[in-house]
């Protein structure tokens, strides 16, 4: 899921990007995090989501 290249020289370079099977997980992972921010509104923890910058 996650691709590493690596560049020879000095000082050392190494760059990590998303597969694309990664990518479609990254997908997932965002509507599972707007499904919960949406469970959590329903329950009345909006002031714990404005605190932590998700609404």
């Amino acid at each position: 899921m996650v691709q590493k290249k690596q560049f020879e020289g000095y000082p050392l370079k190494v760059e990590y990007s998303l597969t694309d099977k990664g990518k479609r997980m990254l997908n997932v992972i965002i509507t599972m995090q707007e499904i919960g921010i949406e469970l959590m509104k329903e329950d009345g923890k909006e002031d714990f989501l404005k605190n932590k910058g998700l609404i």
